[in-house]
């Protein structure tokens, strides 16, 4: 029997959104989770943490916030470790800088739970430091994003990538085949 690895995930959620948005994509996250720690792999989930930069208190940006924070109580709701981090406003945008409290959080937990595997979900170069210093500490990193957004030197760095457009598809192929069974079992019972 193989050995099990102990796998801990970082998720830059703006990061990932806005790349699966590009490719018009949609994301779940939950799927993610299943398909990065998958038991039939040989893998145990420690932990997933979903990094969201939350826009500031103003009415400018009170859509935007509204949504996050349904995201933030479905994704605690749904047994995912939320760090939120709120941001300031920069003329009409606002900044969070979580990446620098998720590379912080990366090295303190990982050094601390020793995972055989770290995931990084995020396409984002400034955290090729991270994937390397992880590596150099004798753990596999693993980077997972849509390979198109994929920063060069977070993918030199990174141990191996799983592209996300191949997950996306396969996850919304399996959607589609879920409500085609749906529809087509309301039709035999109508």
């Amino acid at each position: 029997m193989s050995q099990t690895r102990r796998v801990l995930i970082f998720a830059d959620s703006d990061n990932t959104f806005l790349s699966a948005q590009s490719f018009n994509r949609r994301i779940d996250w939950q799927k993610i989770r299943e398909y990065l720690a998958d038991p039939r792999e040989g893998r145990e989930l420690i932990e997933m943490v979903i990094y969201v930069g939350l826009p500031p208190a103003r009415e400018r940006f009170e859509e935007q916030r509204k949504t996050k924070e349904k995201f933030i109580y479905w994704a605690k709701s749904n047994g995912f470790l939320v760090v939120v981090k709120e941001g300031k406003a920069k003329g009409e945008e606002y900044e969070t800088n979580i990446d620098i409290v998720m590379a912080m959080d990366a090295i303190e937990l990982a050094l601390e739970v020793r995972p055989d595997i770290v995931v990084l979900v995020t396409g984002d170069s400034d955290f090729a430091y991270l994937a390397e210093k992880l590596r150099r500490r004798g753990m596999r990193v693993e980077v997972a994003s849509v390979e198109q957004s994929l920063g060069n030197d977070l993918k030199v760095s990174a141990s191996s990538v799983i592209d996300l457009i191949g997950v996306f598809d396969n996850f919304q192929q399996q959607n589609n085949q879920q409500n085609y069974h749906r529809i087509g079992n309301a039709n035999l019972f109508d």
